[in-house]
C-alpha cells in the first residue's frame, strides 16, 4: 500500500548559516521590472513576505556575513520562479550552492507553517460571493469550489521509489487542490505519492471527513475520477437529454477554473514542473508555493499570461473512482444532480 510522505518542520532556530564573502544584490537595487521578471513579486510584496517569516528566519548570530531575511527570501523566490539547478541559482545570486539548498529548505519550511492562515475554505459570510463568482464564470449554480489533483514531478526517490511512479510512468507527488473562481486555493493536500488515485486522496482528506459530517452550503465540482456525492457534482458520463447536455457544458465551463489555477501556479512557480529533491522536500516546497500563490492572488500580483485562455480540461483518471464510497451516498448524489438539472437547466 502506498505510503504518505511525512513532513517534518525544522526547529525555529532554522539552519546554521555559512559565512559569505559575496552578497546577493540588495533588494533595493532591483528595478520593478527586474523584480517581477526574476522573483516574481514586487518590492512591497517581497518585504511583506519577509516580515511574515522573519521570526523563523531571523539570524541569531553576530557574524557580519550572515544572510538577511530579505536575502534569503530573494534566493528562495528565485528558485521557486525558475526551478533550475542550485548551482545556477547560486551563480546568479552570488552565494554558494550549499547555501541555496539550505535557504530553500528553511524558507519553504517557514512558509509552509503559514498554510492554515493563507489557505482557508470560504466562511459562511463569504459563501454567497463565491457562488456568485462561479455562476458568472460558467452559469453553474450553488458552486463553492472546484477540485482536482495535479502532479508535481520529482526525481526518483532513494526509498520506496515504486510508490511515486504515476500512471504516465513518471515520479511525482499527487497534489489535491480546491480553488475558487478567482484562482485562490481554498484547500490542499500535498503528501501522497504519484501512484495514489485522486479519489483515494480525496477520501482520506480532512475536507472529505468534515463535509461528510457537516454538509456545506453548496457543491464542489469534480471530474469523473471523483465520486458523485450530495456535495460533489460530477458530469454525466453520457448526456441523454438537452438539459443534461446544458448541465455538462456549464459544469465544464466552471470547472475549468481548477485547470487554469494549476496552470497559473506552475507558470508562476516553474520549480513545480520538476523538483530535484526527495519527496519530503518536494512537499514542503509545494506547500510554500501554494502559500505564495495565495499571497499573490490576494495582493493582486500581476502575471503576464494570467489572462490567457485556460488550458484544456485534463481527462479524468482512466482507472475510474474506487467503488468503496457508500452506495446510498452515490444515489443521493445522483438525486441532487438530477434536481439541479431539473431546476436550472
Amino acid at each position: 500500500m502506498a505510503g504518505i510522505v511525512h513532513i517534518f518542520h525544522a526547529g525555529r532556530r532554522g539552519y546554521r548559516q555559512r559565512v559569505h564573502t559575496e552578497r546577493p544584490k540588495p533588494l533595493q537595487q532591483y528595478t520593478t521590472e527586474e523584480l517581477y521578471n526574476r522573483f516574481p513579486f514586487g518590492l512591497d510584496d517581497i518585504n511583506y513576505i519577509a516580515d511574515l517569516v522573519r521570526p523563523q528566519l531571523q539570524c541569531r548570530t553576530l557574524r557580519s556575513h550572515a544572510l538577511t531575511v530579505e536575502e534569503q527570501i530573494l534566493i528562495a523566490l528565485r528558485f521557486y520562479a525558475c526551478g533550475t539547478f542550485y548551482e545556477v541559482i547560486a551563480d546568479s545570486m552570488g552565494v554558494h550552492r550549499t547555501t541555496v539548498g539550505e535557504v530553500v529548505t528553511a524558507v519553504s519550511d517557514a512558509l509552509a507553517r503559514l498554510l492554515d492562515h493563507f489557505v482557508t475554505f470560504p466562511t459562511d459570510g463569504q459563501i454567497a460571493k463565491v457562488k456568485q463568482n462561479f455562476f458568472l464564470l460558467g452559469d453553474m449554480p450553488n458552486t463553492i469550489g472546484v477540485i482536482d489533483c495535479t502532479h508535481v514531478h520529482i526525481q526518483a526517490p532513494r526509498q520506496r521509489e515504486w510508490e511515486y511512479v504515476n500512471r504516465k510512468g513518471r515520479h511525482s507527488i499527487n497534489v489535491q487542490l480546491v480553488g475558487d473562481a478567482d484562482l485562490a486555493i481554498t484547500n490542499c493536500v500535498a503528501r501522497w505519492p504519484g501512484s495514489v488515485h485522486d479519489a483515494r486522496i480525496f477520501r482520506e482528506s480532512r475536507l472529505f471527513t468534515e463535509f461528510q459530517t457537516n454538509r456545506p452550503d453548496g457543491v464542489i465540482l469534480a471530474d469523473s475520477a471523483y465520486p458523485l456525492l450530495p456535495w460533489v457534482m460530477t458530469p454525466f458520463p453520457m448526456a441523454n437529454t438537452p438539459s443534461q447536455m446544458r448541465y455538462n457544458i456549464a459544469h465544464g465551463r466552471t470547472r475549468c477554473a481548477i485547470e487554469r489555477l494549476n496552470g497559473v501556479l506552475k507558470r508562476r512557480f516553474a520549480c513545480l514542473n520538476y523538483l530535484r529533491v526527495e519527496p519530503q522536500g518536494a512537499c514542503q516546497i509545494t506547500l510554500a508555493c501554494i502559500v505564495l500563490h495565495n499571497i499573490a492572488v490576494h495582493r493582486r500580483v500581476p502575471l503576464s499570461d494570467i489572462d490567457d485562455p485556460p488550458e484544456p480540461l485534463a481527462p479524468a483518471d482512466d482507472l475510474g473512482p474506487p467503488m468503496d464510497f457508500p452506495l446510498n451516498e452515490r444515489l443521493s448524489g445522483g438525486a441532487r444532480r438530477d434536481a439541479i438539472v431539473c431546476n436550472y437547466f
